[in-house]
């Protein structure tokens, strides 16, 4: 039920949807006859897009939950698994062609290439199945497999766990996998969402080391409009959003014990 819930929210509250409803809104307010009403659903919802698209408000959002784990100094000589979760991927492309398709978050795949070459004898946990309401394609951790054995891991490390459909089940079912007695962990997701994964992977039970990718924002950006990538823009707008949403979800929901999970 969290799971279906949170899709329709977000579906609906994001930046974008926002931005359709109110000038949805402001026709109907201006058909029955609402002037003033309209006018402002509709001052509304352009503010809301050029907020989101023209301006650089998505990096200032974004950065503070990029920065809040920053990638360790020193690492341990030994580590037990490296998991990675789900998230970088095209399913519907990568079954379709037989290829591995990776989006903008691809570097949780790249990154864990490197830390598995660094880290011969680890595990590779990868953790994602289909985060979609309606499942088609393949799971990501098919994807994903396909992926890392091109890359030359050996089939004997990978261990693919492909029902998770959010970040809660992420760490649930990876936990169950790795069991109690596991050792050094190291966890690698795009930067934004690493302060709920943790936040999730101590809830279950395991604490890991961050390995943050996948950045959006350079950390030194300003307030001010930014007209060279709106759709990009946007997208980092509505991440960042969907992550200080997400941080409240779950820990309102018991699903993490701090709202904003630190080292």
């Amino acid at each position: 039920m969290f799971f279906l819930v949170s899709k329709i929210f977000w579906l609906l509250a994001q930046p974008l949807s926002i931005a359709v409803l109110l000038v949805l809104l402001a026709i109907a307010a201006l058909v029955a006859g609402r002037r003033r009403l309209g006018m402002a659903a509709c001052v509304s919802g352009l503010l809301v897009l050029v907020l989101s698209s023209f301006t650089s408000l998505g990096f200032l959002l974004i950065r503070p939950l990029e920065e809040r784990f920053p990638r360790p100094s020193e690492m341990p000589a030994g580590v037990d698994a490296i998991v990675v979760l789900g998230g970088s991927s095209l399913s519907r492309v990568s079954a379709a062609r037989g290829i591995s398709e990776l989006n903008d978050a691809a570097d949780r795949l790249t990154d864990a290439v490197i830390l598995a070459r660094r880290y011969p004898q680890a595990r590779v946990v990868f953790s994602g199945g289909s985060g979609l309401l309606e499942a088609a394609g393949e799971t990501e951790a098919a994807t994903a497999g396909r992926f890392l054995l091109a890359m030359g891991i050996a089939p004997e490390r990978l261990v693919l766990e492909d029902q998770a459909r959010n970040t809660d089940e992420n760490a649930g079912l990876t936990a169950a996998l790795l069991g109690a007695d596991t050792g050094a962990v190291v966890l690698v997701t795009s930067a934004f969402h690493m302060p709920r994964s943790v936040g999730l992977f101590r809830q279950a039970g395991i604490e890991v080391i961050a390995w943050p990718t996948d950045y959006r924002s350079a950390g030194t950006e300003g307030f001010g409009p930014d007209l060279a990538n709106p759709i990009h823009n946007l997208n980092t707008t509505s991440i960042a959003i969907k992550e200080w949403i997400g941080l409240a979800a779950y820990h309102w929901t018991g699903r993490t014990g701090e709202i904003f999970p630190g080292p």
